[in-house]
């Protein structure tokens, strides 16, 4: 299951983690955050214990999502060493996010 995070979470789980992190910003309103939504699940699943999948509801953790400019969403960023290495906006095919992850492991 993907995991929930906060704004007082960020900073141990996505910019402190010694994996790759899968961020998606999303909103329970957002029609297309819930079509990506079982995506982030399967990810989260598929690699269990390679990278670290996430989410972060936009509407109550609004701090890193103004940081790092997030203005559409579903956005899916990938951190590693904390730093941003890839970005999404909008829905995409699964192997999109599959190529970021395997990519950055």
């Amino acid at each position: 299951m993907a995991l929930e995070i906060t704004d007082a979470t960020f900073e141990e789980v996505v910019l402190k983690s010694d994996k790759p992190v899968v961020v998606d910003f999303w909103a329970v309103w957002c029609g297309p955050c819930k079509m990506l939504g079982p995506i982030v699940e399967e990810l989260s699943t598929e690699y269990e214990g390679k990278a670290v999948v996430g989410k972060v509801d936009v509407d109550a953790n609004q701090e890193f999502a103004a940081k790092y400019g997030i203005r559409n969403i579903p956005t899916v960023l990938v951190f590693k060493n904390g730093e941003v290495v890839a970005k999404q906006v909008g829905v995409a095919p699964k192997k999109t996010y599959q190529d970021f992850i395997e990519s950055n492991l």
